[in-house]
């Protein structure tokens, strides 16, 4: 079937699906394939669960009728996504980076949905799969879009380009983060890099962190470059404190003369920074941003500030690699805070500098005293060290539980595969 003709039938079917778990009466049904399954044999349960159409691309769970086959069920997904949103003609802000892009996605949709029916990536869907799913909720109403891209292979972000189309952009910085697919930090900034080469050769507007040399490096050639950063930028500001939360003073481009945010650590400034400059080009009421950023309250395990009994918990177990490791902690020791406690997750996907990486962080870790340090999982296992291992967050939560620690500050960080919230039976 012709991507044309797909579309014709997602417009009386605007709601799609690949889980047949959230599936709702109405939607239309793309039966993906991983490496464990095959969304092909799921078409009839999709269907007799309320779908109108099952996507699929194996004839033999045909349903005269109620399927539609096509080539390949991911590559029609991305077709009709980049169908639909050729359908639109507002702007379209694309956002990627090694740290901190969903926080600063978060903190730009609040800001510009003050003002704009704003339609943006749900949690994280910000991969193959998800980026098509994210443009295909946007609706008829829409006034701007903003879209979050993952990555961990060179071509990546090339790839969501050609689906989303971003009219504007932002890098929000390139660090030591999937070391495994992009080879060095060379290869990130040229994977992440692929955003900049999109809006370069479309005549598109780069949201810049001017204080990253690299950065200014990389844009140079964008029709329209807007910076912002703690000097030399058209957005200026500095951090007032953190400890916990960060506080902004603005020193140009905004009449906001500081912003109290409920963010923790001082390395989410370029976040606030990068919000308040795309509210400014948005034209968006100063007073709204003000609002729109010290209201927002992280979630889902991102820079979560928790209190359990006696003890204050930094939860921020959504994600690691070496850049943020080292961010968080140095932020961590320097906070006035009693008995402090880390609590700390292997890094994922650091390929061959895994081990090396692993060791750097143990020996940042010695530089400073701390109350109780705890290591967990297997990247861990043979770096020698004074502190308490354990394979998995669920083992590190059951001596954590024994040991009673009261009137604590706990800092919990890991990639998302060691599910590091367990360890305080979050």
């Amino acid at each position: 079937m012709q991507t044309e003709e797909l579309y014709r039938i997602y417009l009386q079917n605007p709601s799609v699906q690949t889980d047949t778990r959230k599936l709702k009466p109405g939607d239309i049904f793309f039966a993906l394939k991983g490496e464990n399954f095959n969304g092909n044999s799921f078409a009839k349960q999709a269907i007799d669960s309320g779908a109108s159409y099952a996507v699929i691309d194996e004839k033999e769970f045909e349903i005269p009728g109620r399927t539609i086959v096509v080539e390949d069920v991911l590559t029609s997904l991305q077709q009709l996504a980049k169908h639909h949103r050729q359908q639109f003609s507002i702007p379209f802000f694309a956002i990627t980076g090694s740290n901190g892009k969903t926080t600063t996605k978060e903190l730009i949709h609040a800001v510009l949905s003050t003002t704009y029916k704003t339609y943006t990536t749900e949690g994280n869907l910000n991969n193959h799969i998800g980026i098509p799913l994210t443009l295909l909720k946007i609706k008829s109403d829409a006034e701007l879009a903003i879209v979050e891209m993952g990555a961990n292979h060179i071509g990546e972000i090339a790839s969501y380009c050609r689906i989303v189309l971003p009219t504007h952009g932002l890098i929000t910085n390139c660090g030591k983060a999937h070391l495994e697919g992009f080879g060095s930090e060379e290869g990130v900034r040229k994977g992440k890099g692929e955003l900049y080469d999109h809006l370069r050769t479309n005549k598109g507007t780069a949201f810049v962190m001017w204080d990253y040399d690299y950065l200014k490096e990389m844009s140079q050639g964008i029709a329209e470059v807007i910076t912002y950063g703690t000097h030399d930028s058209e957005i200026e500001g500095d951090i007032m404190a953190s400890d916990p939360f960060l506080q902004v003073k603005f020193k140009k481009g905004t009449a906001i003369s500081e912003i109290q945010t409920h963010l923790v650590g001082g390395y989410n400034l370029p976040n606030v920074l990068a919000a308040v400059a795309a509210g400014k080009y948005f034209k968006v009421a100063d007073e709204k941003i003000s609002n729109a950023i010290g209201n927002y309250v992280p979630s889902n395990n991102r820079s979560q500030w928790i209190r359990i009994g006696t003890n204050d918990i930094i939860l921020d177990a959504y994600n690691a690699n070496p850049s943020s490791m080292k961010q968080a902690i140095d932020n961590f020791s320097k906070m006035h805070a009693p008995n402090k406690i880390l609590v700390l997750g292997s890094m994922a996907e650091l390929g061959a500098e895994s081990a090396v990486e692993h060791r750097s962080l143990v020996e940042l870790i010695k530089k400073n005293d701390w109350k109780n340090v705890i290591l967990v999982g297997g990247n861990f296992e043979p770096i020698s060290s004074p502190y308490k291992w354990f394979a998995d967050s669920a083992k590190a939560g059951e001596w954590i539980k024994g040991q009673n620690f009261q009137n604590c500050t706990l800092l919990v960080k890991g990639s998302r595969s060691m599910q590091m919230e367990k360890a305080i039976g979050n």
